[in-house]
């Protein structure tokens, strides 16, 4: 700050000098860039602002502000599609393949797109949008943001943390799973198409369209679900969760590997993860397109596809469908794991975020529509082989699936090994642009939180945090790894996640408030959100997320894999583990209340204006200069 006397002169417009010697420029976001401002009786000067124009002062006094940043300048995506395809990628994961065709026809085939774009509408894209545009506004992780947003709620970026971490410790195993499906497949003869091999039992029916003469019985097991549950996960040698069993040194290897092409990918940034991308979210289209084609040439393809759309008007009456296909949208979408945040706060201030939120949404939905008919072509193709009804053959939901149904399919194609490859690396390719957005989220967070510690050592804190998640991901690889993922999938992170998201819209338009947030985004991007958005945020967000915790709480999930029911006491430690999360909100609000009694504070419910009590300094934040029109300050 510095007062000037006598006549001088102030050139003002952006890269010029001012009356002081510093160069004025317009900064990029409101808390980024270099920028200055002076202020005279009567005549001022702001950034930005001016024509280039000499300005005499004559007598009058001067005050001159400059804002210098200190930070390292935040890193950027090298191209725009860097950004829109890591989000596409993190958005269509191995949910849209296997999660979205099971529930659509489970809840009335074609009648469930009705709630399901109803959700998606006035729910899931409003989240969406919120995420993108918070991110991009205040350029910080999922922690530190919310010093520009609420303090008080920083809990909820810790706990956004610690979910990420537990969905890490079981989602890679499934990758490992389709890891050693894809090194199983290059051999001429599938392992999966064979009844002579060391783990199969007697009951290993190989039912081929080349075998006329046998016959399907309840008790028959097929080939591909042998080699699954007997082989692969070795399920047969553990009793439950109460005895796990012993790690598989296979399924170990195989999930080291897959945490070394993670770790390669992300540890220079969104530099080397923006490129990656390129391959990662494109290939999928492609083998879906390929697996299209083939499953529609398919006999008996015609009765999946019926199936998977024929309305049934009736379930919508139920609660179950609307529990549903609100869930779905959420966990398809996904808001509330800090990915959107991290990859929206490497964005350009004024990048049209509003564009972005409605062509990835629209791509995740579409994407989960087409993923459907890929899986009831081949349906239907197997119903018609084992003279069966669809619903008989479409039983299996999740990783079975695709593990089971599908491979068992892909086996019975011509140039079955070509498809298995090809099928298994997608999905693969799914799962790690997945857990590329799912770990970004929580290293940016760290580095925006703790910049002086971590900001020049990034690779060994990646390197680090995915020798924790392949540690915490070892019990998920014991013989009975898969009651571990279904337990982490059902109770662990689902009500967490639900729950500190509809935190962070209560906090974001009822603390922060809707206004200003439309006040932040018109500054961002020229244009004030219209009123659909603004009551989405204010009303109806709350209630859809609210929708969906009372029903996980109202009626739990009945979780049974294979012939193994879960016990009740399993159901408590799923909660414990969910709630294990969740408790840093409440924690944090506790500790940032007693740490506050040692300063004054003037609490504005969306930020903190500092005083010192021993050099009087106020700290006046950035934002609110912005708000009054004024160019970006320091502390005066």
């Amino acid at each position: 700050i510095t007062p000037l006397r006598g006549p001088k002169s102030l050139i003002s417009g952006s890269g010029q000098q001012v009356s002081n010697g510093f160069t004025t420029s317009t900064p990029q976001s409101p808390r980024e860039g270099p920028g200055s401002a002076a202020f005279s009786g009567g005549t001022s000067s702001v950034p930005g602002g001016g024509t280039g124009s000499s300005v005499p002062l004559g007598g009058l006094r001067t005050l001159v502000v400059q804002q210098t940043s200190l930070e390292r300048p935040r890193e950027t995506w090298s191209k725009k599609m860097d950004f829109l395809l890591s989000v596409i990628g993190y958005a269509v994961d191995l949910g849209n393949v296997w999660r979205f065709p099971y529930i659509c026809y489970q809840n009335g085939g074609g009648a469930f797109l009705l709630p399901y774009l109803l959700m998606a509408v006035f729910g899931g894209v409003p989240l969406f949008y919120m995420e993108l545009a918070l991110g991009q506004f205040h350029r910080s992780g999922c922690i530190s943001i919310w010093k520009h947003i609420c303090p008080i709620f920083k809990g909820i970026g810790f706990a956004i943390c610690i979910i990420a971490l537990y969905i890490s410790f079981y989602y890679n195993t499934i990758m490992a799973w389709a890891l050693y499906y894809l090194l199983s497949s290059f051999q001429p003869t599938l392992p999966w198409t064979t009844c002579t091999n060391s783990w199969n039992t007697a009951n290993c029916n190989r039912y081929m369209s080349t075998d006329h003469n046998v016959s399907w019985s309840n008790s028959s097991t097929s080939p591909a679900e042998e080699f699954y549950t007997r082989q692969v996960l070795q399920v047969h040698l553990s009793p439950g969760l109460h005895q796990l069993g012993s790690v598989s040194w296979q399924l170990a290897l195989c999930l080291l590997f897959i945490f070394t092409i993670i770790y390669f990918s992300i540890w220079k940034g969104v530099k080397t993860s923006g490129k990656v991308v390129w391959v990662t979210a494109t290939f999928p289209y492609l083998v879906l397109l390929v697996l299209l084609i083939r499953g529609a040439t398919l006999p008996g393809a015609w009765r999946g596809v019926v199936f998977y759309l024929k309305p049934d008007w009736e379930k919508l009456l139920s609660t179950t469908v609307w529990i549903d296909a609100a869930a779905q949208i959420f966990f398809s979408l996904g808001p509330g794991f800090g990915v959107l945040l991290a990859f929206a706060s490497y964005n350009p201030f004024h990048n049209n975020c509003y564009k972005d939120a409605l062509i990835t949404s629209s791509v995740n939905c579409l994407t989960s529509f087409l993923s459907g008919f890929v899986i009831f072509t081949v349906l239907g193709y197997i119903a018609e082989m084992r003279h069966l009804d669809v619903d008989a053959v479409a039983k299996d939901a999740g990783p079975s699936l695709l593990f089971i149904v599908y491979a068992e399919a892909i086996a019975n194609m011509p140039g079955a090994t070509f498809f298995a490859i090809i099928f298994f690396l997608m999905i693969i390719m799914l799962g790690l642009d997945s857990t590329f957005a799912g770990l970004e989220g929580v290293i940016t967070a760290m580095l925006d939180e703790f910049p002086h510690v971590l900001s020049k050592r990034r690779e060994q804190f990646v390197l680090g945090l995915v020798c924790v998640c392949y540690l915490g991901a070892l019990s998920t690889l014991t013989y009975g790894g898969a009651f571990v993922v279904k337990l982490f999938e059902e109770y662990a992170t689902g009500p967490a996640v639900i729950t500190v998201v509809l935190l962070e819209v209560i906090a974001v338009s009822w603390f922060y408030g809707t206004n200003r947030f439309c006040n932040d985004i018109q500054l961002m991007l020229g244009f004030y959100p219209g009123l659909f958005w603004r009551v989405c945020w204010v009303a109806i967000c709350p209630c859809f997320l609210l929708f969906i915790v009372i029903s996980f709480l109202a009626f739990p999930p009945e979780v049974k894999l294979f012939q193994y029911h879960f016990p009740p006491w399993t159901t408590v430690l799923g909660y414990c583990i969910g709630v294990s999360s969740f408790i840093c909100v409440p924690a944090y609000m506790v500790y940032h209340l007693l740490n506050a009694k040692g300063t004054f504070k003037q609490l504005d419910l969306c930020s903190f204006t500092d005083i010192s009590p021993t050099t009087g300094i106020v700290s006046v934040p950035l934002l609110s200069m912005h708000r009054q029109g004024l160019p970006s300050a320091v502390n005066t």
